[in-house]
């Protein structure tokens, strides 16, 4: 127990105030003001309004304020915008716009103080006057509440600290991510000096607000409990913090777990969100925050989003703002409701009508879990996995991290707390306790670091070092909730409540270690009272959350041959059973590799007593530790007789169990795995290449290369012939096994780049030789592109690695090729064949342009010249019937890059074989133009006829109205939320293997080379989503919509219908239907304008941003596999994007599927009320519509771009509508008339050669 004579418990006394609003949260849902800027904005004041002069409190400054004022403005300072001056130039506007919320309702005001900082002060030059503005901002607001207020209904004053416009932890310099415009010591003092002077004006509480940089926020709490202390009571907090876009993280990184777990140590009465977001979009962080705080919950959005048309600068009206916040309300979310920009006391009225009959939310009980942070939260619990602490970024225990801090390599050095994190490591300790260093200063750099690398500082931070001043320079830089590894009662309690009290401000949880003024425990008794007393005295002195508090019972080394150590392990694994008993809600964590010490350099024996040691001590409690994740043996791996010396050794069963494991230990070898998979180093080197190719390995190829050649040139030969022979030897085994289906195109691919990584080094050689270029002779030359207009080129590039291995030289043109660039490359590098491919319906009519273009080129049409044309939306009939008949030579579809081998090949061998090919498949050819003209087609009925036999859809369903209206932005949305919805099917379609998902990766064919892929994948995605190194961006729009015409769609950008943005002119089917089908359009979907209901429709474009760079970074470095595969997991996650947009659509932003709840095949199948056709869809063939959507959408602003054939750029983008009503499919309009062509035309007012252009794949 605890030694009673110690300092007095930390218990300051809480101001009334507490009592009064924790008494009205409980009651009622509580209404603060709306924003003040908005309503200065609507004063319309000019520079010398700003400036008071004329006004009465001009004469009343001071003539020290005199002085500040008037020497900022020599200086050119305008002060035009400068909100926090009006109190002393303008007060009675700001009193009176309080006055205005109080009328409307607000309960509590926030004062004119958001940029009132010395700090925010400073860019006007009037730094000196900041705690003049504070003070007389909270008696203004003061004085309106005391008019207010009453017995039964009182006003409270919030004192609003804003975040300043520096911030703590984001670099200002793009080139120097370590730099730091302010540090924590400075925000301190700005806050500490505001929060004092808003106190002396009279505020009830404070409101640390809009929150974009959490570390700027715990230096305002550190303030705060300065500030305290100072005045021995403490006062309600409100925390609210900002989240800048639909990624759901604040702008600093975090997600709004972290940030809660970041702040909880203030204590708050309220915890929330404000600005940045409209309500509709706040809504699934409000409901995060709902479910996870054990304090009130406040949200204030902004009116929307910005809309300069607008009178107050948003797009919602009191009546949206209000229903919006209502529906919070209904859902139990809300504690505290307000507003922020935008909105007026007309909205603050209408939101204390929506929610003054609704019950407050019920308050969730407190639980005992450890909340860490780094960007991303990490909760631990009694239910919590073991957690991984790495070891590597401590330059004590990784000489490796030591040389490079040491040399000042700082950005080497950051590789390495990265390298830990994709090895597992839930957290990372970082220690700087080397004699030669400014640990102090080699801390802050190296935290600054990593805080700008999202990668690894979404783990929580350990800061480690015996130096106190170094803990607390890094908890300066932190913005998580991190760990203090250490404190202890080694140098007496009032040292050790000193360091847990600092501790407690900034938020970090303590490691104790178990160590007191007579020195380390090192039996169990001392263990348990060192551990005890620390406890007692952190939960009843300092008032420390049990959960916060991590016991080290420390690990020592076993097996020294000393007997007073045989008991250390289990010493260890009994206190951590005790811990866990008797000091509740404790953790439990140590070094783990203390107890293997005495085996050093022998790591067999040193993992397999790691293994068994944390086997048993997690079992017995113990929650974390220092270890790396990378150097543990599974324990039911261990070699039984392995497991049961080392047992023997921890638990100390016999006498000897030191000397049976020292003589055991030396039988292991830790390199008979690796000797085994690496017996083929012992081929020839030709046979060694050979392996490499075949099994894509690269790590000895430059070395096995570098051998041939030297081996070639001792018998006089040249370093091309390492090409032609061993390399050219090897491709042609793979070849030959790609070709029989024992090897698969991935393997292909991997292959390739061992190929191009062996080339790579003989360049210089055969240069020096001046003999050849560096390539060998190719069995021929491909031209290769993707046509103009269209921008997806997986397949393609697909193709031309397999050509490569195959020893065709391939020159690859990229996407967007016009024809006669195509035919210039071809006669320029004297090409054998020319290929094509596309993914876009547009891009087939292309490909038709590039034939009659080759017919038309005599170089072209005498050599008769093949075309391979390839691409999803090609078909063998569409090739035969569309593309060969204006051409001359021979035209040849490619199905897949499996077929593209052998066709090149024939196509290149000899006369005679190519001959027969040819006239074979002109044969096939001329037999499917045949079928495709005596095929029974269906009857084309005529327009009018069509639109009598129409869908007639039920729309007495009541149309469901969208919580969200207009254009919202959705930047940098989370990748790791669309993993779930990934389809992996068309994946591996991708890469030429076939089968179901998953069934595939059991697959008697492929399935061992589907599951290496599918590894691969999974190791390429986690990467890209960890280091953030793709970006998924999306925009949409959900717009009034109404029938206008049989076939049309017009969508408006008002309820009222008076501001057209476009009309979707549509199709509908025409061939006649049997049993009673309808001729659908869908229009159908969409009720008629004068039909006097409304509707609505919805667009939407959504991108994957950076795969081209990100591929292109591969394919330079010669690693064609991982370039393919980025984009190939760039397509699916836009398509994934795609799929969870609409499902957040369906249920929060349009919201008429509120309780959907589908796992992720249910989503895949579409198993959800509502369609998205996109265009080039059956329903809605034509893409020119995309044109008007990506106008109305401002899609650049996603960094989407459209080609003149209308395909989207970056290639991994979608686009589409969004149609609720129930009755709403998919159907395939099929073949039209002639007379819905001309009504098109007419409708659309096109020429006839541009309607038919449009729609050509559908014209009968």
């Amino acid at each position: 127990m605890p030694n009673k004579n110690v300092s007095p418990k930390d218990n300051l006394k809480k101001s009334k105030v507490f009592e009064e609003l924790n008494t009205k949260i409980t009651q009622k849902i509580i209404l603060m003001d709306g924003a003040m800027g908005t309503m200065i904005q609507q004063e319309n004041l000019s520079e010398d309004d700003y400036r008071g002069i004329g006004k009465e409190s001009y004469t009343k400054f001071t003539n020290q304020q005199l002085e500040v004022l008037e020497n900022a403005y020599k200086k050119g300072s305008e002060v035009k915008g400068n909100n926090e001056l009006l109190s002393l130039t303008q007060p009675e506007i700001i009193r009176g716009i309080h006055e205005q919320y109080l009328d409307a309702g607000a309960e509590i005001i926030g004062t004119n103080t958001f940029g009132a900082t010395s700090i925010a002060q400073g860019d006007y030059g009037l730094q000196k006057l900041a705690s003049d503005m504070n003070f007389h901002s909270a008696k203004l607001a003061r004085q309106a509440c005391e008019k207010y207020s009453n017995k039964n209904n009182r006003k409270f004053v919030a004192g609003a600290i804003g975040p300043t416009p520096k911030t703590a932890s984001i670099s200002p310099d793009v080139n120097d991510p370590g730099a730091r415009n302010v540090c924590f010591d400075e925000l301190v003092i700005s806050y500490q000096n505001q929060a004092e002077a808003l106190i002396k004006g009279g505020v009830d509480l404070f409101l640390v607000e809009t929150i974009f940089d959490t570390l700027n926020a715990k230096a305002a709490i550190f303030a705060l409990e300065n500030l305290f202390s100072d005045l021995k009571e403490r006062i309600p907090v409100m925390i609210s913090g900002t989240v800048t876009d639909a990624s759901g993280r604040i702008l600093s990184g975090q997600t709004v777990e972290a940030f809660w777990n970041s702040v909880r140590h203030a204590s708050p009465i309220s915890i929330g969100l404000n600005c940045a977001l409209g309500a509709a979009l706040m809504r699934p962080y409000i409901k995060e925050l709902s479910s996870i705080c054990d304090v009130a919950i406040c949200v204030y959005p902004n009116a929307g989003l910005p809309n300069p048309m607008a009178a107050t600068g948003f797009d919602e009206t009191p009546e949206i703002t209000s229903k919006l916040l209502g529906e919070f309300a209904e859902e139990g979310w809300v504690n505290i409701v307000g507003g922020c920009c935008g909105t007026t006391p007309d909205h603050i009225r209408a939101i204390s009508e929506s929610v003054k009959k609704l019950p407050a939310r019920k308050i969730a009980k407190k639980n005992n879990s450890l909340k860490l942070a780094g960007l991303e939260a990490c909760n631990i619990n009694e239910t919590s996995l073991f957690v991984n602490v790495g070891e590597r970024t401590n330059v004590t225990g990784s000489k490796k991290f030591a040389d490079l801090i040491l040399n000042d390599n700082f950005e080497k050095a950051v590789d390495i707390a990265r390298e830990q994190v994709e090895n597992g490591a839930q957290i990372i300790d970082v220690n700087m306790d080397e004699a030669m260093l400014d640990s102090e200063k080699a801390m802050t750099r190296f935290l600054n670091l990593i805080a700008s690398e999202p990668d690894i500082s979404r783990v929580p931070l350990m800061i480690d070092s015996s130096k106190w001043s170094v803990i607390e320079a890094g908890l300066k830089c932190v913005q998580g909730k991190a760990i203090v590894n250490s404190i202890s009662l080694k140098e007496g309690e009032e040292e050790f409540l000193r360091q847990a009290r600092i501790c407690k401000k900034f938020g970090a949880a303590m490691i104790v270690m178990a160590f007191d003024e007579n020195g380390q425990a090192d039996t169990l008794s001392r263990r348990k009272d060192i551990c005890s007393r620390a406890y007692f005295l952190l939960i009843e002195t300092v008032q420390v959350s049990p959960e916060d508090i991590i016991f080290d019972p420390n690990i020592f080394a076993i097996g020294t041959g000393i007997e007073e150590h045989s008991d250390y392990a289990i010493d260890f694994i009994e206190a951590t059973k005790w811990i866990k008993k008797n000091l509740p809600f404790a953790k439990i964590s140590g070094g783990v590799s203390n107890v293997s010490f005495s085996f050093r350099g022998n790591n067999p024996a040193r993992e397999a007593i790691h293994s068994v040691f944390l086997y048993h001590a997690i079992k017995a409690g113990m929650t974390m530790g220092i270890v790396n994740p990378g150097q543990l043996t599974i324990y039911e791996e261990l070699e039984e007789e392995l497991r049961l010396r080392v047992e023997n050794l921890v638990f100390s069963k016999t006498k000897d169990a030191t000397e049976q494991m020292i003589e055991y230990s030396s039988t292991l070898k830790g390199e008979k795995k690796a000797v085994e998979t690496l017996a083929w180093r012992e081929y020839s080197t030709e046979k060694k290449i050979e392996h490499a190719l075949i099994h894509g390995v690269t790590e000895f190829i430059i070395d096995d290369t570098e051998a041939a050649r030297v081996e070639i040139e001792a018998n006089k030969g040249k370093p091309i012939q390492v090409i032609e022979g061993p390399l050219m030897n090897g491709m042609n085994v793979v070849g030959d096994l790609f070709g029989e289906g024992k090897m698969f195109l991935p393997q292909v691919v991997k292959s390739a780049r061992v190929m191009k990584t062996a080339v790579a080094h003989l360049v210089p050689f055969i240069e020096k030789d001046q003999e050849t270029s560096g390539t060998s002779k190719a069995k021929g030359l491909m031209v290769i592109a993707t046509v103009k207009g269209d921008v997806h080129d997986i397949g393609k590039n697909i193709v031309s690695v397999v050509l490569q291995c195959n020893n065709f030289e391939i020159i690859n043109m990229g996407v967007m090729v016009p024809a006669l660039k195509i035919i210039e490359e071809a006669k320029k590098h004297n090409a054998d064949i020319i290929g094509l491919s596309g993914l876009i319906t547009p891009s087939l009519e292309e490909m038709s342009n590039v034939a009659r273009e080759m017919e038309r080129d005599e170089w072209c049409r005498s050599r008769k010249i093949p075309l391979l044309i390839g691409g999803a939306t090609t078909s063998k009939v569409h090739t035969a019937v569309k593309i060969a008949p204006h051409y001359s030579g021979p035209i040849i579809w490619i199905p897949d890059a499996s077929r593209a081998v052998p066709v090149a090949q024939v196509l290149t061998s000899n006369e005679d074989e190519k001959k027969d090919y040819i006239e074979k498949n002109e044969s096939a050819f001329i037999s499917l133009r045949e079928k495709h003209s005596k095929r029974n087609k269906l009857e084309v009925i005529s327009l009018n006829e069509a639109r009598e036999n129409s869908l007639k859809v039920d729309f007495t369903i009541k149309t469901p109205t969208p919580k969200v209206i207009g254009r919202r932005l959705l930047k940098s949305f989370p990748l790791e939320k669309l993993i779930r919805t990934i389809d992996w099917g068309p994946f591996f379609r991708s890469w030429d293997l076939a089968g179901k998902y998953p069934d595939i990766l059991s697959d008697e064919i492929v399935g061992e080379q589907a599951k290496k892929l599918f590894s691969d994948a999974k190791s390429m995605l986690t990467k890209i989503v960890s280091r953030k190194m793709l970006s998924a961006d999306g925009v949409f729009s959900i717009c009034p919509a109404r029938r206008t015409g049989s076939e049309d769609i017009t969508l408006f950008s008002d309820e009222s219908l008076t501001h057209k943005l476009f009309t979707w002119h549509g199709l509908r089917q025409q061939t006649r239907k049997p049993r009673k089908e309808k001729n659908k359009c869908l229009a159908d979907f969409i009720s008629q304008k004068n039909d006097n209901r409304k509707d609505y429709l919805g667009v939407f474009f959504v991108t994957v941003n950076g795969a081209d760079k990100l591929a292109k970074c591969f394919e330079d470095a010669g690693d064609d596999y991982s370039s393919i595969m980025v984009k190939a997991l760039a397509d699916r996650f836009v398509e994934s994007f795609a799929e969870y947009l609409h499902m957040l659509i369906r249920t929060e932003f349009w919201g008429y599927s509120p309780e959907e709840n589908l796992n992720s095949t249910d989503l895949i199948s579409e198993s959800y009320q509502g369609i998205r056709p996109a265009p080039g869809y059956p329903s809605c063939p034509d893409h020119s519509i995309k044109e008007e959507m990506s106008k109305i959408l401002r899609v650049e602003d996603i960094g989407v771009s459209l080609t003149e054939n209308l395909a989207m750029s970056p290639a991994s983008s979608i686009c589409g509508f969004y149609f609720w009503h129930p009755e709403a499919d998919y159907f395939n309009i099929g073949t039209i008339g002639k007379d819905q062509l001309l009504d098109y035309q007419n409708r659309v007012k096109l020429t006839e050669e541009n309607a038919k252009q449009r729609l050509m794949t559908i014209l009968s």
